[in-house]
C-alpha cells in the first residue's frame, strides 16, 4: 500500500459543477451518478489500462465493477481494440446488412448452444425489453412475472412501473409487471394462481445472491410450460462472467429466450436477443401464420466495431480460460477480504456475498440495519486507499498485487468502519451519504457532518 497516496478531488469537483449544469445526476448512467459516490470524491476518469483508473486530478485507483460489470478482459484491452479499430475503418453502418452480421450471429449461436437463432441491440434494456414483447405476441397476454429479489431488468416502463422510480410511467403499465422470490417455487404458483391464462412469462437471472436450489430453475421452467409462460433467463450479468455460456450453461437449462450485454464485448455496446426458432420467427419476414413482432430493429443493432469487439473478445474466451482466471482471483480477493471482516471484528456489520467473479457487499450499522451512511463510510475510505470499488467484480488483469493490496486497503478501512460501530458514523463520514438508484424523492440536502476527524 503506498502510505503517500492522498487523493484530492479539485478537478473533478469542477468538473460536476460544470456538468450539473447540462447533464442531470452528473452522468449519464445512474449508477454512475454523483449521488452513488462519497461527497466530494466522485472521480471523473480520464484513462483506463488494465484493472487501473486515473481521474483529472491524476489520481490512479485499482477499480472494481468496471462499466457497470461489463469489463473483464480490462480496460483498453488491446486484441479487442484493434478488431473494433480494423472494421471501423471499413464503414459502421449501412444500407443493408454487413458481412460481419452472420458472422457474429454464427459465433453467438456457438457460444450459446440451446439458442436457434439471435439478434443484437445495444444494451441490455432492449435485449430484455424484446423478450417480453415476444413472449407477449407468443402468448396473447400481457403480465410479466420477474423475480423481485434481482434489482434491474430494462429502463423500460414495463419494468420501471414495477420500481419506486415510476414517474412518468403509465399507470395502466404499473400493474402488468407481477414479482416472485428466488428459490420460492411457491411464490410464482401463487401468481399464476392469481391471475391464470394473463402471465406471458416469468423473467429472472440465473443467479444473483444466491445460487438456486433443488434444481429451481429446472423446475420453474416447467411450471411455467405447464401454465402457458415461456421461460425467459436475463444473463446481461451472468454471461461471459459466471460461464461463457451463461448460468444456463453452468446449470444445463435451456431457455426459450435469453438475454447478453455487458461484457460480451468486454464494454464496447452490444446486446444481444437469443432463443428457439419457434419464438424468434416472430420477429422475422418469413413466417405468415402469425402477426408480425417489432422487437429489437435498432438503427446501431447491426454496428460494426462493436460486433468485431464482441467476436474478438468471444474468441479470447475460449482460448484463454478468462472465466477461471475471473473466479480464481475473485476467490483470493473473498478469502482474503473474510480474513479482513473477522479480524476487524464486524463479522456481523458487513456481508460479502455472490460469486467470486462477482462479489457484492452489504454494510450494516450497529443494529444490524442496512446503512447508506455505513456503505459511504466503506467507500470513503477505500478511496482513499486507491481502490473505486461500489462491487468487487474482478476483471482478468488484477493480478495477486492488485489483489493483495486490495485487501490491505479492505482492512484498514474496516478498522474505521468497526470504531464507528463504537462512536457513531458521523464522526468519520466527510459530506453526505450515498443514496439507492430506485427512491421516490431526492431528498433536501443535509446538514453539513463535521469533517472526518484524522484516525491514526
Amino acid at each position: 500500500m503506498n502510505s503517500d497516496f492522498s487523493p484530492t478531488f479539485d478537478q473533478s469537483i469542477a468538473h460536476q459543477r460544470r456538468a450539473a449544469r447540462v447533464l442531470p445526476g452528473g452522468a449519464h448512467t445512474y449508477a454512475k451518478g454523483d449521488d452513488q459516490f462519497p461527497e466530494g470524491m466522485c472521480p471523473v476518469i480520464v484513462r483506463g489500462k488494465g484493472c487501473r483508473v486515473a481521474d483529472k486530478d491524476g489520481n490512479e485507483f485499482i477499480e472494481y465493477g468496471a462499466g457497470v460489470r461489463s469489463i473483464t478482459l480490462g480496460h483498453g484491452f488491446k486484441p479487442v481494440c484493434d478488431a473494433a479499430y480494423r472494421l471501423s475503418l471499413a464503414g459502421m453502418n449501412f444500407v443493408r446488412p454487413a458481412n460481419i452480421e452472420l458472422i457474429a450471429a454464427e459465433k453467438m449461436l456457438q457460444v450459446i448452444r440451446g439458442a436457434d437463432m439471435v439478434k443484437f441491440g445495444k444494451n441490455g434494456s432492449d435485449a430484455v425489453t424484446a423478450a417480453v414483447k415476444v413472449a407477449r405476441a407468443h402468448t396473447g397476454r400481457d403480465m410479466v412475472a420477474v423475480c423481485g429479489d434481482h434489482p434491474f431488468f430494462s429502463v423500460h416502463d414495463w419494468f420501471i412501473g414495477s420500481t419506486p422510480m415510476d414517474s412518468g410511467v403509465p399507470r395502466y403499465a404499473r400493474g402488468l409487471t407481477l414479482k416472485f422470490k428466488y428459490n420460492d417455487l411457491a411464490s410464482v404458483e401463487q401468481l399464476f394462481e392469481s391471475y391464470p391464462n394473463k402471465i406471458a412469462c416469468v423473467i429472472l437471472e440465473p443467479e444473483a445472491g444466491e445460487p438456486p436450489k433443488q434444481m429451481f430453475l429446472h423446475r420453474l421452467r416447467d411450471l411455467a410450460h405447464r401454465h402457458g409462460a415461456l421461460f425467459i433467463l436475463d444473463e446481461t450479468i451472468t454471461g461471459f462472467r459466471w460461464h461463457l455460456g451463461g448460468g444456463q450453461a453452468m446449470y444445463h437449462i435451456d431457455p426459450d429466450l435469453s438475454t447478453f450485454g455487458k461484457a460480451m464485448a468486454n464494454g464496447y455496446p452490444v446486446s444481444a436477443l437469443c432463443g428457439k426458432r419457434e419464438f424468434m420467427k416472430l420477429t422475422g419476414i418469413e413466417h405468415n401464420d402469425r402477426e408480425r413482432c417489432f422487437a429489437m430493429s435498432l438503427t446501431h443493432g447491426g454496428e460494426t466495431a462493436s460486433l468485431a469487439a464482441f467476436i474478438r473478445t468471444a474468441q479470447i474466451y475460449q482460448t484463454r480460460n478468462i472465466v477461471e482466471t475471473l473466479h480464481r482471483q475473485g476467490q483470493r480477493l473473498l478469502d482474503g477480504v473474510t480474513r479482513e471482516i473477522r479480524r476487524a471484528g464486524v463479522a456481523d456489520y458487513f456481508k460479502v456475498s455472490g460469486r467470486p467473479c462477482l462479489l457484492l457487499f452489504a454494510t450494516l450499522d450497529e443494529n444490524k440495519m442496512r446503512s447508506q451512511p455505513f456503505r459511504t463510510l466503506f467507500l470513503q475510505e477505500l478511496m482513499r486507499r486507491g481502490v473505486l470499488a461500489p462491487n468487487f467484480a474482478v476483471n482478468a488483469s488484477h493480478s495477486d498485487a492488485d489483489i493483495d493490496q486490495t485487501i490491505q486497503a479492505v482492512g484498514e478501512s474496516l478498522n474505521i468502519y468497526a470504531r464507528a460501530l463504537e462512536d457513531g458514523v458521523e464522526k468519520y463520514l466527510a459530506g453526505r451519504a450515498v443514496s439507492p438508484v430506485f427512491r421516490k424523492y431526492n431528498t433536501a440536502p443535509p446538514l453539513q457532518l463535521p469533517a472526518r476527524r484524522e484516525v491514526a
